[in-house]
């Protein structure tokens, strides 16, 4: 909470921008000098990666938003409701494509929305000069990000390289302590289920830093790729580990774990756990030892000798990830770009596509074009003056918080900055500006105000507020070459801004907050049809491409458990039992094509009641006939094992585990003659 020396550099760094921006934009005579300004502010971040990132999608965002404008109000300017319902589609559709895109990306789309109606909605009334606002506003843009981005990398540049390293390092401590305590029989300490959340959690955060880390002056900036497979892999540990730890639960139970199993356990933990990373080598020799552990499986093969060679195959799984792992963390720590020789899935060398909620991104796009609409009727119907800055307000309002499940409190807490900001520039212009002689004292009297901002700016805890206070400060003291500050025209601004702030979180509280346990349950339902589409489908992804969809979905489950109404483990312990049962019957489908057809009859009968358990919006415990059914597919496969490629048995058994933990062991059945011949 309290700032040290880096915070009042930022501040400082973030003040001399602004006061840069100010100067050459009224040194030029720019119509509104004080958007450089304000865009400083907006630009502005601790991390000098984050900066350039942000500053290029800025750019990008506002020349896309001022050819928007050039298009839309020239073509509609002679129907007054026809153009205000174009700026609004406009807005709603960039909205849309933002909360698509969950990388920093979205920013360009974000900006290109309200860009279109901070320039467009000035211009209703006198769309003559719209070429010149639009040009202008891209210059004042450009202003301010290329002082923001010129001193920021100039003077004392905090790579964000440093900060993402020690955040990967953190994560890879939780997936170690997670992993060595499955091994170690040490998964009932909630600490350790603590772990396995924040595995989960910390994807999205990490995810977010690694984007930028291209526009980064550390030498992380080239290893983009190498950063996208480290998040693979260490996520795909969540179903492995789960598989592993509940394969070896089973055993443990049965008394199933001999004594060379067990040193092979410890002797994985002991690698595993090994400071700074272990030995590579020794991945290859604990893949040779779990060979030589691993029992052939055929039909005469007892429950417990099916669950061992799960487990091992697990384990096997469990070592080549921690090599990958281990591999791409010192390759990322050299600094090269060239990829190092990777064991699980070699072949995968490319992150699978990102979940996209297509229906919350139409919801987010409908409720802003709804707000923007209904608060530009009432400007148009009671021809007020100051209507447009209120629809703006609106627009931008709606765009900024778009992507949230609950985006209210957000605009409450804008709206609270708002009310400060105007009350600081109220004493500002009746006050202090009226007596200042010229810029050296304007920046002077303006210092300890925006200092202050910046230094709260770069604390977490309070740039929520401190940020909009300090942009819209800059926006709404609207500093010209000229003072022509009036006391009535600063009243109507300020309530057309409170207004659409105001505006736009009760709408958006109306039609579109949800919350985040409901976010969980649809997330989770989207895993569900997803495997039930797996189920009865023939052209589904990859198993990676397949596991990365699910476990991306399941990152954005686990940030929002925190939040929710419950508080215990059940959510992420279902969604990692649905995700291993999701891989299981991928692999399930590829390796069953070659089977004989009874034995592939008895499989797709028992994927037509997996599909139809799945297929269900309400999650609801399995019916018995669907553990016969898996069953019954066991007894089928059981006596071909040994002949058929793949691990059909194995992923068969995943199923029953994943699906029925509590279920009796199998007890294998006399082979049928036709199999039996068959085998």
């Amino acid at each position: 909470m309290l700032p040290g020396w880096r915070d009042w550099v930022f501040s400082a760094k973030t003040f001399a921008s602004a006061m840069m921006a100010l100067w050459i934009a009224l040194r030029l005579d720019l119509n509104q000098p004080y958007w450089a300004m304000a865009t400083v502010y907006i630009v502005a971040q601790p991390l000098i990666g984050a900066m350039r990132s942000k500053a290029i999608y800025r750019f990008c965002g506002t020349l896309l938003g001022a050819i928007g404008a050039i298009v839309l109000v020239p073509n509609l300017v002679d129907g007054r409701e026809v153009l205000v319902a174009g700026l609004a589609l406009w807005t709603g559709v960039c909205v849309y494509f933002s909360v698509l895109d969950r990388t920093p990306r979205a920013y360009v789309f974000l900006l290109a929305g309200y860009t279109v109606a901070i320039i467009g909605f000035p211009s209703v009334d006198a769309p003559g000069g719209i070429w010149d606002v639009a040009l202008a506003r891209v210059e004042e843009i450009t202003l301010g990000i290329a002082c923001v981005t010129v001193i920021g990398g100039v003077v004392l540049p905090r790579p964000l390289g440093l900060v993402l390293i020690a955040r990967i390092d953190a994560w890879l401590r939780n997936a170690a302590a997670w992993s060595v305590a499955v091994l170690r029989d040490r998964s009932g300490d909630p600490a350790i289920g603590a772990a396995r959340q924040r595995l989960a959690a910390d994807v999205v955060e990490i995810g977010m830093l690694a984007s930028n880390v291209a526009f980064d002056n550390s030498h992380l900036a080239v290893a983009t790729r190498p950063l996208a497979l480290l998040q693979q892999r260490v996520l795909f540990l969540l179903p492995v580990v789960s598989g592993l730890g509940d394969r070896l639960a089973a055993l443990r139970q049965g008394g199933g774990v001999s004594a060379p199993l067990q040193s092979l356990l410890d002797r994985a933990a002991s690698w595993i756990d090994a400071e700074g990373g272990g030995d590579l080598a020794e991945a290859d020799r604990l893949t040779a030892a779990i060979a030589a552990l691993s029992p052939p499986i055929d039909g005469r093969s007892d429950w417990n000798a099916i669950l061992r060679s799960g487990l091992l195959v697990r384990l096997r799984d469990l070592v080549e990830l921690t090599h990958d792992i281990i591999a791409l963390r010192r390759q990322i720590g050299s600094g090269t770009p060239r990829l190092p020789t990777l064991d699980f899935a070699p072949e995968e060398t490319r992150p699978g596509a990102p979940y996209r909620d297509h229906v919350m991104a139409l919801h987010s796009a409908a409720a802003a074009v709804l707000a923007i609409g209904l608060v530009s009727a009432f400007w148009i119907a009671a021809a007020w003056p100051e209507g447009g800055g209120a629809a703006t307000l609106v627009a931008i309002g709606c765009s900024f918080f778009a992507a949230q499940d609950d985006p209210v409190p957000s605009l409450v807490a804008f709206l609270g900055g708002t009310l400060v900001a105007l009350l600081i520039d109220a004493a500002y212009l009746f006050a202090v500006l009226p007596v200042v002689p010229n810029f050296e004292m304007l920046a002077l009297v303006l210092a300890p105000v925006y200092l202050l901002l910046g230094v709260l700016m770069s604390i977490t805890a309070t740039a929520r507020i401190a940020g909009p206070v300090a942009f819209i400060g800059a926006t709404e003291l609207a500093i010209s070459s000229r003072y022509d500050a009036t006391f009535p025209a600063f009243v109507n601004g300020a309530i057309a801004a409170i207004a659409g702030v105001a505006a736009a979180a009760i709408i958006l509280k109306i039609v579109r907050s949800v919350g985040a346990d409901w976010m969980v349950r649809r997330l989770l339902r989207a895993n569900r049809a997803t495997i039930a589409a797996a189920a009865v489908s023939h052209h589904v992804r990859g198993r990676l491409g397949f596991a990365d969809l699910m476990l991306d979905r399941l990152s954005l489950v686990a940030t929002r458990l925190a939040v929710c109404a419950r508080g215990d483990d059940h959510a992420a312990v279902a969604a990692l039992a649905d995700l291993r049962v999701g891989i299981n019957v991928v692999d399930l489908r590829t390796d069953a094509a070659s089977l004989p057809a009874d034995a592939r009859s008895c499989i797709s009968a028992m994927l037509e009641g997996l599909a139809a358990h799945y297929a269900r919006r309400t999650p609801q415990p399995p019916a018995a006939a669907l553990l016969d059914a898996i069953d019954r597919a066991i007894a089928a496969v059981a006596p071909l094992a040994a002949a058929m490629p793949g691990q059909l048995l194995l992923e068969l058994a995943g199923i029953r585990r994943a699906l029925f933990p509590a279920a009796p062991a199998y007890v294998p059945e006399p082979s049928p003659p036709a199999l039996s011949a068959a085998a």
